[in-house]
């Protein structure tokens, strides 16, 4: 199938620019190039209930979030939200609009996280950082929507990576949670997966991009790659986890290890949605604003986790 046309514009920008290896560029460079190519997608914010920036305690002091609240009466729901970005780019306002719009169609309070990042915080910074503040929300829950038996995590990308994990410390934990939405995760960094072939080069996240974003994140040590807090797949018992919410891109070199989790998921007895989208990239939640066919996935992915949310009390 091609491209979707909203998709190939913002395809066709950013293939057009000269891009320099991401192992050897200077993240903050990386980072406003992140800004720019956002940019080009943004649209006026969504309006919901509330918005509030405030911080949560972290191992090394006070983590940024930013909390949404619908307009709505009542307990509410609550979503831990991590950001994409390959560990190296984004932040709360990077992924603001898809945050409003989770906090609207999901009628949830939803907790947006900025954890520390690579190359100068790799891994396990970022995770720790992402379970200190799920911990928190769930400790104090009645600050943050007050629906205990309603506490999801979510993200897309590298967010939808640390979403995994949490779940799956969360499980083992024995701390409940009610689902986990996870667009195009990253699940197994060393696995042969022929969609990074496929997709290799074209689709703005490459095979290069992702030997890069991994390297730094997790350096080149296969203990440390193919840990479960690295690559969530690999972990021997995937039973017992969260429902999940699972979407991947069929012009994604990433699509075929989210792919596999959700089997792997089905296959220890889970609950999982699972839709991989005809005509899409990488990082088409942040695309709804100039393509109908990703804001039609982020419809559906967002519904699909309000309805294991179920709403305002």
């Amino acid at each position: 199938m091609l491209l979707d046309p909203g998709i190939a514009a913002i395809l066709d920008q950013a293939n057009a620019a000269t891009a320099a290896p991401i192992r050897t560029t200077d993240p903050d460079i990386l980072r406003e190039a992140q800004r720019t190519l956002a940019a080009a997608a943004a649209s006026e914010p969504l309006q919901v209930g509330s918005v509030q920036d405030g911080t949560v305690p972290g191992p090394e002091g006070g983590i940024p979030v930013r909390i949404h609240r619908p307009d709505a009466e009542g307990p509410l729901p609550t979503v831990v939200f991590f950001h994409g970005g390959g560990w190296i780019t984004g932040d709360l306002d990077s992924h603001d609009l898809v945050t409003r719009r989770l906090c609207r169609d999901a009628g949830a309070a939803v907790v947006a996280v900025h954890y520390r990042r690579s190359p100068e915080r790799p891994f396990p910074a970022p995770y720790d950082d992402c379970l200190a503040v799920a911990r928190h929300i769930a400790d104090h829950i009645n600050d943050y929507g007050a629906r205990r038996d309603r506490l999801a995590v979510a993200g897309d990308s590298a967010g939808a990576n640390l979403a995994a994990v949490i779940a799956q410390t969360f499980r083992d934990e024995d701390r409940p949670l009610a689902a986990q939405l996870l667009a195009y995760p990253v699940t197994d960094f060393d696995g042969n997966h022929p969609s990074r072939t496929e997709n290799a080069t074209g689709y703005m996240l490459t095979a290069e991009n992702i030997a890069d974003i991994q390297y730094l994140y997790a350096g080149d040590d296969p203990a440390v790659r193919g840990c479960p807090r690295v690559s969530p797949l690999r972990a021997e018992m995937l039973a017992g986890l969260a429902p999940a919410v699972i979407g991947t891109a069929q012009h994604d070199p990433l699509r075929d290890e989210g792919l596999a989790y959700a089997e792997a998921l089905k296959a220890a007895g889970g609950e999982v949605f699972v839709r991989n989208y005809a005509g899409l990239i990488h990082g088409f939640l942040n695309m709804f604003p100039v393509s109908p066919a990703a804001a039609a996935a982020t419809d559906e992915l967002f519904a699909q986790l309000g309805q294991r949310l179920g709403g305002a009390a």
